[in-house]
């Protein structure tokens, strides 16, 4: 009697364990249901089904061990879905500031193949919409809204972006995603929605004729990708990104594109006439003041890029082997030993893909270049600035920015002769530590 006392109560706590065992399965099925965006289901496989009733002719023994393996199968279901790091899997950042090339360099992961998903300025949409009334933006709160977005984008959640596009995409549907058609991945035919008739998109296409772009359909290209890569000339310190490093869903790999300030400005003075008009009034005559806003905002860029330097050249612990310093003047006259360099700090194969248009990029015709073209002969590039920027603008450069132009070893011009005389090289050879493994 007193034996079938025992086992009755040891089956009954046995009962118990076992709808615990339930609930708490249900519980974080609940909360998985709950994280899921529009754009990234959860993934179908082994997700949608309860833990099964069973009849009494299990052992005790086995139902815990399905409940507990059931349980399992679900955390790395949810795990895979919220993209821990797998073995291979890189997420790249191309950090750079406007006129620096980095749209140039950023072909060279766009041209990738069907393994890379490539986004082309992205925090575009997140500026515009963080812009104040005096032009600037709040440097705390944009920071912030810049880390959560990339975050996202590199798990291929686009919703948190969606909600800076301006118009609201409806139904997850935008007409108005900045350059679209620079990135390849978002004009493949799986992420090509019906062409329709009467709706104007802005950036549309060039490769094949698209409608609006479907932003749950970009989502589930990201996801099928092995590799995911993104420009932007917007982040101004490399330590607000120090999250992203962190994050173990990632393995980002920082390339940090510079380029020497006096070139920098002379392009902005063609790409962006109306916004220098003070620069070239100074240039034709007078003195610049030194504490000109425009001054002082040159002053400020160039502090925040030899401070987002120093910080990656010293390699602290959560950069150790994520960061990668570039010059843009060795890119341009050596484009494909660079290309391998970027490719061999990122541990993702280097393409016959990005070889072609590599070579194909780097020797255009004068007719092919333009202000915003990718197809430049680039070793021309290089001195191009000098016979353009005055050198009174040049030795103002100089200036507010020598300790960056000595970070990263451009030299220093004393006259007008030096600064356009050719022989003269305004470039060190100089080799940054990169921790390429």
């Amino acid at each position: 009697m007193r034996i079938k006392y025992t086992i009755s109560i040891v089956f009954f706590v046995a009962l118990v364990i076992i709808e615990k065992e339930n609930n708490i399965i249900s519980r974080v099925s609940d909360k998985l249901t709950l994280k899921q965006t529009p754009q990234t289901p959860l993934q179908p496989s082994g997700s949608s089904h309860m833990l099964p009733k069973h009849n009494g002719s299990f052992t005790v023994l086995s139902k815990m061990d399905s409940a507990f393996t059931l349980m399992k199968r679900r955390l790395e279901n949810y795990s895979e879905h919220l993209d821990v790091t797998t073995s291979g899997r890189k997420h790249i950042l191309l950090l750079a500031t406007t006129r620096t090339g980095s749209s140039f360099v950023g072909e060279f992961f766009n041209q990738q193949g069907d393994n890379m998903f490539y986004l082309f300025e992205p925090l575009w949409h997140v500026e515009k919409m963080l812009t104040l009334d005096t032009g600037g933006t709040n440097a705390t709160a944009s920071a912030k809204a810049y880390r959560d977005v990339l975050q996202q984008l590199f798990l291929c959640d686009f919703s948190l972006l969606e909600s800076f596009i301006d118009p609201l995409p409806v139904d997850h549907i935008t007409t108005g995603l900045f350059r679209r058609e620079s990135s390849s991945s978002l004009c493949e035919e799986s992420v090509c929605s019906p062409f329709i008739k009467g709706v104007f998109e802005r950036y549309h296409c060039k490769t094949r004729r698209c409608g609006p772009l479907n932003l749950t359909m970009a989502s589930e290209s990201c996801l099928q990708k092995e590799h995911r890569a993104i420009k932007s000339v917007r982040v101004r310190q490399l330590e607000t990104l120090r999250p992203l490093a962190e994050d173990p869903r990632l393995d980002v790999k920082f390339i940090h594109l510079v380029r020497d300030p006096r070139a920098v400005l002379a392009s902005r003075m063609v790409a962006f006439a109306a916004k220098y008009k003070n620069w070239k009034d100074w240039a034709l005559g007078g003195s610049v003041p030194i504490d000109d806003d425009e001054v002082r905002k040159l002053k400020g860029n160039c502090d925040n890029i030899r401070m987002s330097a120093e910080i990656g050249l010293k390699q602290p612990s959560w950069l150790q082997g994520r960061y990668m310093l570039v010059r843009y003047e060795d890119i341009a006259r050596f484009p494909m030993r660079k290309a391998t360099e970027m490719y061999r700090f990122t541990g993702i194969p280097f393409t016959r893909n990005v070889k072609s248009w590599i070579l194909k990029n780097t020797q255009a015709s004068k007719e092919a270049s333009g202000v915003y073209s990718t197809q430049k002969k680039s070793s021309e590039q290089v001195e191009k600035w000098r016979f353009s920027l005055p050198f009174k603008i040049a030795q103002v450069v100089q200036n507010v920015c020598g300790p960056t132009l000595k970070l990263f070893g451009y030299k220093f011009v004393t006259s007008e002769e030096m600064l356009t005389n050719k022989s003269v090289s305004l470039l060190e050879d100089k080799v940054f530590s990169s921790s390429i493994e």
